[in-house]
């Protein structure tokens, strides 16, 4: 059953994707990808990557100007403290990419492309330094102007999340069940540890650790010197990264329920809780109000209890995660009439995007 899950998942990925490289033609039935720098909201989907004001909602610029079937954009876009927006394609022309936040204009003389497979997952930059994963297995090492630093470093299995720092070492999941510990400034890499399963999340950074979720129904904590113990158990397949807040982690499942972890005791804060449909995005803390995006298209907004704080439902299906701009959540959902739309804390709709803005 949960092998039929996965599968389904991923040609629900592939198939929108071989269409939006069919037809050339952007697609409000794609997995988008989504970032912001309270100025804009980025969104990926298709053949283009869109700039949107976030006061407004009216579209800023598009890249490219004309479509290009070979190019397809599926990851979160990753802002640089520099004034870069990076990302990759994983059409058959897998370039990886940086635009002007500001002008959607190509900032690099050429764009990467020596990798060998897709840019599903997110980069870090680190140090001045992008660390770049591919499907291909390879993490590729790049200065800020696009220039291969080293060699990549051969980690194994599909890489299809984002790597994240702790300000010392670099961990990164991988789809063959393992999680890699990187010195950034040896390049020399622990021997991996095996999750159980496969995680395509990202590991989320905690006091003197970090927590990951994966197919094995679990939630571990792993130290820096690879000691890892399972701290929490789950009904089904943890996708998304878990949410680290202070005492507390909130972290969900494919079977839709919703955990809140005390972290002094490893003992669940309340009991039950599915709401809605299936989990795959994060989980958003904000302030007392934690947001749960569900495959059934529903937004909601859960009090530090589990109580519903409030409901909406964008329509489509939500797998991406909702970001926060400035006091606006933002939600970018799959198969639904706009592409991308803001909420503000009371559950009020300040303003949707439609892709023919």
């Amino acid at each position: 059953m949960k092998t039929k899950k996965l599968t389904l998942f991923f040609l629900l990925i592939i198939g929108a994707l071989i269409l939006s490289a069919c037809t050339g033609q952007p697609l409000t039935n794609n997995y988008p990808g989504l970032a912001t720098d309270g100025e804009r909201a980025y969104i990926s989907t298709g053949s283009f990557i869109y700039a949107i004001d976030v006061e407004t909602g009216n579209q800023v610029w598009s890249y490219p100007e004309d479509p290009e079937t070979e190019l397809l954009y599926y990851a979160n876009p990753v802002l640089t403290e520099d004034g870069q927006l990076l990302i990759g394609s994983v059409g058959t022309n897998h370039a990886f990419i940086s635009l002007d936040p500001a002008t959607g204009q190509e900032k690099w003389p050429e764009p990467f492309s020596s990798a060998k497979g897709a840019w599903v997952a997110s980069p870090l930059v680190f140090n001045e330094t992008i660390y770049a994963p591919n499907t291909d297995g390879f993490l590729y090492i790049l200065d800020l102007n696009g220039n291969q630093m080293s060699p990549p470093i051969e980690l194994g299995g599909a890489l299809w999340s984002a790597p994240v720092t702790d300000g010392t070492y670099i961990y990164i999941n991988s789809l063959d069940h393992h999680l890699h510990i990187l010195n950034p400034t040896t390049g020399e890499s622990a021997d991996p540890i095996d999750l159980g399963g496969a995680a395509p999340g990202s590991p989320a950074i905690g006091n003197d650790g970090i927590y990951v979720g994966s197919f094995a129904s679990d939630v571990k904590f792993i130290t820096p010197n690879g000691n890892n113990e399972v701290i929490a158990s789950a009904s089904d397949w943890v996708w998304g990264t878990p949410a680290f807040d202070s005492e507390t982690l909130y972290f969900a499942d494919l079977s839709g329920n919703i955990f809140s972890l005390d972290l002094t005791n490893n003992r669940q804060n309340w009991d039950s809780l599915q709401p809605d449909g299936p989990v795959t995005a994060s989980l958003l803390v904000v302030g007392d109000q934690i947001y749960v995006a569900t495959e059934a298209g529903s937004l909601i907004a859960l009090d530090r209890d589990g109580k519903i704080v409030w409901e909406k439902t964008p329509g489509g299906k939500i797998y991406t995660t909702p970001v926060l701009a400035n006091d606006l959540i933002l939600v970018a959902p799959y198969q639904a009439e706009f592409a991308l739309a803001a909420y503000d804390a009371d559950g009020k709709q300040a303003w949707t995007f439609t892709l023919d803005n």
